[in-house]
């Protein structure tokens, strides 16, 4: 299943690029399940990025190896492949894309996922409503 969401940002791509670290991913933690980072290398391939989802009577652990990432004169991203992930995914992809625009620039989330068949219907208004609570955070982060 595929998803996209996209936030509209008045700051430059630079300035949101360079918000890309440990602290935005802190801030950018749903009520249910919340999610702490526990190793955040960065975003250059490579990279690891290790995740808790806590779920209250028991914990998943979600890694995710950032497999490429590249700049060009109208955007930056980076892409990152869920390696270790919780019961109700068999597959993640998520390119980052931090889009040059107009009047500032765009965070766009591309997302590529897999699941148990009848799951993955279940999961995609989950995830896109995760997905959607990202973009006052990021609204505000970028202030």
């Amino acid at each position: 299943m595929k998803l996209k969401i996209i936030t509209k940002l008045q700051k430059s791509r630079e300035i949101v690029v360079d918000g890309f670290n440990q602290t935005l991913f802190d801030t950018l933690s749903p009520p249910f399940p919340p999610v702490k980072v526990t190793r955040y290398d960065g975003s250059k391939t490579g990279d690891i990025v290790e995740l808790e989802l806590n779920f209250f009577i028991f914990k998943q652990k979600w890694i995710s190896t950032i497999i490429d990432h590249g700049a060009n004169k109208k955007e930056t991203w980076f892409v990152d492949k869920g390696t270790t992930l919780p019961f109700f995914l068999t597959g993640w992809h998520h390119k980052h894309i931090i889009q040059e625009t107009p009047t500032g620039s765009s965070i766009i989330d591309d997302i590529e996922y897999k699941s148990y068949p009848i799951l993955e219907w279940v999961l995609f208004p989950v995830l896109y409503l995760q997905f959607l609570y990202r973009i006052p955070i990021y609204k505000s982060y970028f202030k």
